[in-house]
């Protein structure tokens, strides 16, 4: 078992912005079959988030040999659900992404729990599965017991997975493999991208900030970490072979998915950068 390769379009979110169909045409002519969107106007938008039609979609990917693979949905609720489910069925995709949450208390966490657990079913019934994608406030801990473990534990497993987004696993100082170890055949997804230190930042941020700091919005979660810690995969320090064979042993991992949230380099010269460098890595496929 490999791998596949994908690429989440934040990475290219600038280019996507400008003209989204040339720009899944171009990442999909680079080597990036299977895509993953990241829809910030879903109340607007029940699809890729930039006005394309599922017609218009499946055009693209059929005229450039690629697939949609997963979709991240922002803000995901009761009013939109119906129209993200109905698309992302019209354009062949089953994973739909809760891509981020922010936790002042416990019940914040069971709160969650029943969301996941509501869209879950509903996306159950239609064919398809949620999964819940973490950055590092997931690893807070409320009476003892982090967010991830909290839903886990509180959640249908045959209705709610995970995609783990290693670099955000290690910010929060847990091993990205001793994570999917722990979570198991719970995670369908990985996240990929690379750290590289930056000067009086540790890299788990936990050590710089305390496990009781206040990360209760997007504003305060933005302010506490800096940009220059991220880089392209390989060119960082995070031991990415480890990461894919860990994926791979699991047996339930289909998708290594590049997600590139900041870069000082142009955003398609950073995804091809980090495509060549996927290339020494062992267990991956890009067919």
């Amino acid at each position: 078992m490999a791998l596949k390769v994908g690429i989440q379009l934040f990475s290219v979110r600038d280019m996507m912005q400008e003209n989204p169909k040339n720009t899944i045409k171009k990442v999909a002519e680079l080597g990036y079959k299977y895509i993953e969107p990241a829809n910030h106007h879903a109340l607007e938008d029940d699809g890729v988030g930039f006005g394309v039609s599922a017609e218009e979609l499946n055009q693209i990917l059929e005229e450039s040999g690629s697939q949609v693979v997963s979709n991240h949905i922002f803000p995901f609720t009761d009013e939109n659900i119906d129209g993200i489910i109905a698309y992302n069925k019209a354009i062949g995709n089953k994973y739909l992404v809760f891509p981020v949450r922010y936790f002042a208390s416990k019940e914040d966490v069971l709160e969650l729990c029943d969301i996941l657990n509501r869209f879950g079913k509903k996306c159950k019934e239609e064919g398809l599965m949620l999964l819940y994608h973490n950055h590092y406030q997931e690893f807070q801990k409320f009476d003892g017991k982090t967010v991830m473990d909290y839903i886990v534990e509180l959640t249908d497993p045959q209705a709610v997975g995970l995609e783990i987004d290693t670099f955000w696993t290690m910010r929060a100082g847990v091993d990205p493999v001793d994570a999917i170890h722990h979570f198991g055949d719970r995670i369908k997804l990985l996240h990929q991208k690379d750290y590289q230190p930056v000067e009086g930042e540790p890299a788990n941020l936990f050590e710089k900030w305390g496990y009781d700091m206040d990360l209760t919005s997007s504003e305060k979660f933005k302010a506490s970490y800096s940009h220059d810690g991220f880089t392209e995969v390989g060119c960082g320090t995070m031991d990415i072979q480890s990461i894919i064979n860990a994926a791979n042993e699991s047996g339930s991992v289909e998708y290594i998915i590049l997600e590139q949230d900041f870069t000082r380099r142009d955003q398609l010269e950073s995804v091809i950068l980090s495509m060549e460098s996927f290339q020494k890595y062992e267990g991956i496929s890009w067919d």
